[in-house]
């Protein structure tokens, strides 16, 4: 083959690659109280297409179930770009929780338990900090959830991960004797 015909074949070839290939995937990371359901509700968005649950915003280096002090339950979310924007995904993460309550979540109360969206750089901060503007417009009440920069994330222990799908029952007793689902259809109701 001639050198230009190879040079062109390459760059057809490159282009092709590039193109199939896509926008990076993109990850988020919320705190919405129990990381089990946080990660049950959010896994379910258009465009997501990972869940891991662990900790996030605090000092403690390498935190466990056992001892997160100074960290919030977190979620760290990969997620398409071409498939959904990330103000979309905070917007989502919102209807999961009730962001009026400053001490936790439902029955899970404490400081581990608060709601925070964990942003990278303004971009995030301005979508994040413009959803929760129209959170607060839509409810009518102030929102607690925090905007906070990006921390590290701190993956739990792997018995946490995918709880809900692995131990379905155990899991169903829990939200349904925490009131989950009826405290986050009260807050939403009619908006």
């Amino acid at each position: 083959m001639n050198k230009p015909r190879l040079a062109a074949l390459t760059a057809v070839l490159a282009l092709a690659t590039t193109a199939s290939a896509g926008p990076a995937l993109k990850t988020a990371i919320f705190a919405g109280g129990c990381f089990w359901s946080a990660e049950h509700d959010v896994e379910h968005l258009p465009g997501v297409t990972d869940v891991v649950v662990g900790f996030a915003g605090g000092d403690k280096t390498s935190p466990s179930y056992r001892d997160h002090e100074g960290h919030l339950e977190a979620i760290k979310v990969t997620y398409d770009p071409a498939k959904t924007s990330y103000g979309r995904l905070v917007a989502g993460f919102f209807r999961h929780i009730d962001p009026t309550d400053p001490n936790g979540q439902i029955c899970d109360q404490g400081p581990s338990y608060r709601t925070a969206v964990f942003v990278a750089d303004a971009s995030e901060r301005a979508a994040a900090e413009a959803v929760k503007a129209s959170v607060a417009a839509t409810l009518g009440k102030p929102v607690a959830t925090a905007i906070l920069p990006a921390a590290r994330f701190w993956p739990a222990e792997a018995y946490h991960q995918d709880y809900a799908r692995r131990n379905p029952g155990d899991y169903a007793a829990y939200r349904r004797g925490c009131g989950r689902d009826a405290a986050i259809s009260a807050v939403w109701r009619g908006h």
